[in-house]
């Protein structure tokens, strides 16, 4: 049977627009130290750890994100276009190469997951619904941590990062189903009660993290290609914002983002399965491939989550192939603004 290609983001948006549940809504390095170097840019081979999800016939896409340890260093991903019924967020065993199911449900279009440092719980994006779920550690206890609209309008929320505090800042993606630069950043208070807007008129923003000393934000916008820092007053206000980083994906564009210990960004590509990799001053330090001879039917590496502690990353790509973990070596350690979002 012929599978479909996987959804452009405006596609996925698209969905969201016409209801459809199911998603209505969005290794080691190969050599060691002779990796490939090709015009000044290292280049870094991922190597499959295993396949966790095909095509699902219902929506005729599988699309895998916010990959994010918890705390006894288990993985978990959520599947984005996981109709009801199936996986939406599920628990990897890397070492067994088995998963098993944490969480469903008949609503929810996930695109991103990481654990909040104040209650412990597992944070969700519904881009379909605009609202920000919690689970407890174990998938028990669904909430609704935030609904409702921003300044007037409902939020497409795509990623996630916490503060040290637990307060929570979401990318909203807003517009990207009209092509319109309506998107956002948002700030939600711990308690899910106040939502602030840090940032306006965006083109699709997508990945977002904080630095390594939550000094402020990373975020990139899909549609231009870009990431933006948005320096914070230490209060949660905005003190500056100016972009940063001009990605040339050529057919890709840029997707999640992730920080390591040494405040390298790891940028998730969607129409290429590979991963670009920067330092804090903007320089291209590495792209993250998977090998040619497995590329065929892989189209996105969204995100990446770095072993807490431990340079082990682990690359969640998928494609009209399915979806599959990879894993590489990061440049650092990874650290919480790795793990997730």
């Amino acid at each position: 049977m012929r599978r479909p290609p996987i959804p452009t983001p405006r596609s996925l948006a698209g969905l969201v627009t016409l209801g459809l549940l199911v998603l209505t809504g969005c290794g080691t390095q190969t050599g060691g130290s002779g990796a490939d170097v090709a015009a000044g840019n290292r280049i870094i081979r991922a190597q499959q750890v295993m396949q966790l999800t095909q095509v699902h016939e219902t929506t005729g896409m599988t699309l895998l994100e916010g990959p994010t340890f918890d705390e006894d260093g288990t993985l978990l991903v959520v599947d984005v276009t996981a109709p009801a019924g199936e996986p939406k967020v599920l628990r990897v065993d890397v070492r067994k190469k088995t998963s098993h199911a944490v969480h469903t449900d008949d609503r929810g279009a996930y695109t991103s997951a990481q654990f909040s440092p104040r209650d412990g719980r597992i944070y969700l994006s519904d881009f379909a619904h605009g609202d920000i779920v919690s689970l407890a550690a174990d998938g028990s206890d669904p909430r609704i941590f935030f609904s409702g609209e921003v300044d007037g309008a409902r939020m497409n929320p795509d990623d996630l990062a916490f503060d040290r505090e637990g307060n929570l800042y979401v990318s909203d993606s807003r517009g990207l189903s009209e092509g319109e630069a309506e998107g956002r950043v948002v700030r939600i208070d711990h308690e899910g009660k106040v939502a602030t807007v840090l940032a306006d008129d965006l083109a699709a923003p997508n990945g977002i993290s904080f630095d390594t000393g939550y000094r402020g934000l990373w975020f990139s916008e899909l549609t231009q290609n870009r990431i933006s820092y948005l320096l914070l007053d230490g209060k949660g206000a905005v003190a500056s914002r100016h972009t940063a980083i001009r990605v040339d994906g050529g057919i890709a564009q840029t997707d999640s983002i992730a920080v390591d210990a040494d405040g390298n960004l790891y940028q998730g590509l969607h129409g290429r399965p590979a991963m670009a990799v920067y330092s804090e001053n903007g320089e291209r330090l590495a792209t993250v491939e998977v090998p040619a001879r497995a590329a065929d039917g892989l189209q996105s590496a969204t995100n990446v989550a770095i072993t807490p502690g431990g340079t082990k990353a682990y690359m969640t790509v998928s494609g009209p192939a399915g979806g599959y973990l990879y894993v590489f070596n990061a440049l650092a350690e990874g650290i919480r603004q790795s793990n997730g979002g």
